[in-house]
């Protein structure tokens, strides 16, 4: 294998990704960086399949336990978080392992992520509340009227989709389109 060589394994929920990222850490005497949007948080310990006690021991393991459910964790922090383990990984070892079934992440951490700006915790409660108390038709007339250029393009019967799109032009006052700038980082690592 080259020198530094990521390893990444994804796929969904229960197919064996955490036994074989240990077993490739163990080969390679390397650490495990966790790409589970959900592994990360402390209070979080049913049906999130954190790796167990021993398999921790065994091998280190980063953005598991690291943060809690009062901080904002996404997929931008998750690619900054991500590289520098990679890079501090990659100053004693050849091989890191990148294991986990959070696509976005994955994605993030491979590609890069446009940056988005940040919500502000009020704007993004109002919308969640009115999406429960008003439904998916009026998030669509919501975004319709606020942002038609991303709703020309939107998943529109996709909720979480909408209402992020919502929370963008609310606290930016810009299109979520206009964040998007759709070019790959090149590989840092």
């Amino acid at each position: 294998m080259p020198d530094n060589t990521v390893v990444i394994i994804c796929g969904p929920t229960a197919v064996g990704k955490t036994a074989l990222a240990l077993q490739l850490a163990r080969q390679f005497d390397t650490a495990i960086i966790s790409a589970d949007s959900r592994q990360c948080y402390i209070e979080l310990n049913i049906g999130v399949a954190k790796p167990d006690a021993a398999e921790l021991a065994a091998v280190h393991h980063y953005f598991i336990n690291t943060h809690s459910i009062h901080e904002e964790v996404n997929a931008g922090i998750f690619e900054e978080l991500a590289l520098a383990a990679t890079i501090d990984i990659f100053k004693k070892r050849r091989v890191a392992v990148v294991v986990g079934g959070t696509g976005l992440y994955i994605k993030a951490f491979a590609e890069g992520i446009d940056a988005m700006p940040s919500i502000d915790p009020g704007i993004r409660k109002r919308v969640i509340e009115s999406y429960q108390e008003k439904g998916l038709a009026f998030l669509q007339k919501e975004v319709a009227e606020k942002d038609p250029a991303f709703w020309a393009i939107a998943e529109r019967d996709n909720p979480q989709r909408l209402m992020r799109a919502l929370e963008v032009i609310l606290a930016s006052g810009r299109s979520i389109n206009s964040f998007r700038k759709g070019k790959k980082r090149e590989p840092t690592v």
